[in-house]
């Protein structure tokens, strides 16, 4: 019986897997042809076991992929367990209706969602408060980092451990800058960097828009954890939270229990949902 060792899948390139395993470093795999007949493609991120065929040159075989956590098409990737929404505090400014459809994305995934805002050394704390008021109930970690003063890296770092953590967010954001700070290490022919023990890093192509993934209208609600508290409150059944009367919802809103700015993304998208059903 073939000797086989735990690793993980950092990139695929023209059939070549790149695995890493733990104490044995970088090896160059093959994927055997099982996977090609049961039409199973070796992602990034994937946990594999491979046969090694040439310890000096650091080759092996694939055997196996072990049972995938989640896996997500664009990028094609597998096994993340949180996803780190980068945006920029300023230059450019926040796109934060592209931020909510990307949180949307993600948590349709049910990937845990943590966000991250970069260039914070070139805002005020009126700036600050207001990204915090928007996103201080929406259910996702909120962090504020600079890559240039390199302040608030040790939060994220920490948060990262013995995860498989996403980057993600548009072009110009400081994604890179953040990346070569968690793993100064790393080099730029990997998609997963190795930050540490169990711990890997995704980066990703920058994000300028994004549609909304193919869920209902009426699920979008489940999406805003802002309205969790009052969802069993409305006088109907199935409410909304747009047009019915007796909202517990659109009632919060009023008290400014629930972030207005957030609420007016929700009414956004639902009508876009709500469009796409009409074709």
């Amino acid at each position: 019986m073939k000797e086989t060792y735990k690793g993980k899948i950092i990139k695929g390139i023209a059939g070549f897997y790149y695995v890493y395993v733990e104490d044995k470093g970088l090896f160059e795999c093959k994927a055997k042809g099982l996977f090609r007949k049961e039409k199973i493609k070796p992602l990034a991120g994937d946990n594999v076991f491979i046969s090694i065929t040439d310890e000096t040159l650091k080759t092996g075989n694939i055997e196996d992929i072990d049972v995938r956590k989640n896996e997500i098409i664009r990028p094609a990737c597998a096994n993340i367990d949180m996803a780190f929404i980068v945006m920029a505090a300023s230059r450019p400014a926040p796109k934060y209706s592209l931020l909510d459809r990307i949180m949307i994305f993600f948590e349709y995934h049910e990937i845990p969602v943590a966000l991250c805002f970069n260039k914070c050394d070139e805002i005020n704390d009126d700036d600050l408060l207001f990204i915090k008021t928007r996103y201080e109930k929406s259910g996702a970690m909120v962090f504020f980092v600079s890559a240039k003063e390199k302040t608030g890296i040790d939060g994220l770092k920490k948060t990262m451990q013995n995860r498989t953590s996403i980057l993600t967010g548009p072009s110009g954001v400081g994604k890179s800058s953040i990346i070569n700070l968690l793993c100064p290490e790393a080099t730029r022919h990997t998609e997963i960097f190795k930050a540490g023990a169990g711990t890997y890093v995704m980066d990703t192509p920058g994000f300028s828009s994004l549609d909304v993934p193919e869920i209902d209208k009426d699920r979008l609600k489940y999406f805003f954890n802002e309205f969790k508290d009052f969802e069993n409150k409305c006088r109907f059944d199935g409410c909304s939270h747009i047009h019915e009367p007796g909202c517990a919802v659109k009632d919060a809103l009023e008290k400014g229990l629930i972030n207005s700015e957030r609420y007016e993304s929700y009414l956004n998208i639902y009508k876009e949902l709500e469009a796409h059903e009409k074709f």
